[in-house]
């Protein structure tokens, strides 16, 4: 059964956002939690998710924690912002540990989880650019956790083996034009299963070589598709959006065909 479709008051006052049915009346069997890029606020991504219109999926579009200094307007999601000396640009690579407690703690474990009732696999975050960053930092939160217990007979004849598995990764992170975080570590034993999808320019891209090595390093599953054209911008043409709709393909769970009562098994 389908987790219930949370509502705005679910969540803490601290945690701004806004929620998009899915299409048709159709049952939220999923989440798709939208992440804006610096600047931004969430009201464009939640265009974004009507845009899509996933089908059995409701979209959460979140914005970013924090406002933007000297009255810039929009949101961003750092600790806090970086201003290069000579340029004046704003590095917004200055840690995310606030907002992966955010999205990982407040909005996935605390409400979707615990409150409504959504298995952490029914659960994908899409990230554009800062908020790509996020989103991978609040993956890198759900590990899996294996407990093993053995039995031994007394004449070493056989041996039994009970595996128990808790699976806590995320159904997927979609991350447009963003890497991890250099505060991430390097890497991680064991890795992190969350798959991971990663769109990015063929060059003058942040998703350099040595961030998609970290990348691959850090979770187990890592696709990165890059553009025929420079620069990490949101997908323009449907080349560019076609590893994205595979992705949710693969991701998405669907109730269509499931006899009522019927109970998942692995």
């Amino acid at each position: 059964m389908p987790g219930r479709l949370p509502t705005i008051a679910d969540f803490p006052p601290s945690v701004t956002l806004s929620i998009t049915l899915p299409p048709a009346s159709q049952p939220a069997t999923n989440i798709l939690l939208l992440l804006h890029g610096l600047g931004d606020t969430n009201e464009s991504f939640k265009t974004l998710g009507q845009q899509m219109a996933l089908p059995e999926t409701a979209c959460i579009s979140i914005r970013g924690p924090k406002p933007l200094p000297f009255d810039l307007g929009g949101f961003h999601w750092s600790d806090d912002l970086l201003f290069d000396q000579s340029g004046g640009e704003m590095d917004g690579d200055a840690g995310f540990t606030a907002a992966a407690k955010l999205i990982a703690e407040d909005v996935i474990k605390k409400v979707l989880v615990e409150k409504c009732g959504y298995a952490h696999r029914e659960i994908i975050v899409f990230g554009f650019g800062q908020g790509a960053m996020a989103a991978l930092s609040a993956a890198r939160e759900f590990p899996e956790h294996r407990n093993l217990t053995r039995a031994y007979r007394a004449d070493r004849i056989a041996v039994s083996i009970n595996s128990a598995t808790s699976s806590t990764h995320l159904g997927g992170v979609i991350s447009i034009g963003g890497r991890l975080p250099k505060e991430a570590p390097a890497s991680l034993n064991p890795k992190c299963r969350t798959p991971v999808l990663t769109c990015c320019g063929s060059s003058n891209s942040i998703v350099t070589a040595s961030a998609e090595e970290k990348l691959k390093n850090v979770f187990e599953f890592v696709e990165i598709k890059r553009y025929r054209r420079p620069g990490d911008s949101m997908p323009r043409s449907r080349d560019e959006m076609m590893p994205i709709m595979q992705f949710f393909a693969r991701g998405l769970k669907s109730t269509q065909g499931v006899p009522e009562g019927a109970v998942e098994v692995g």
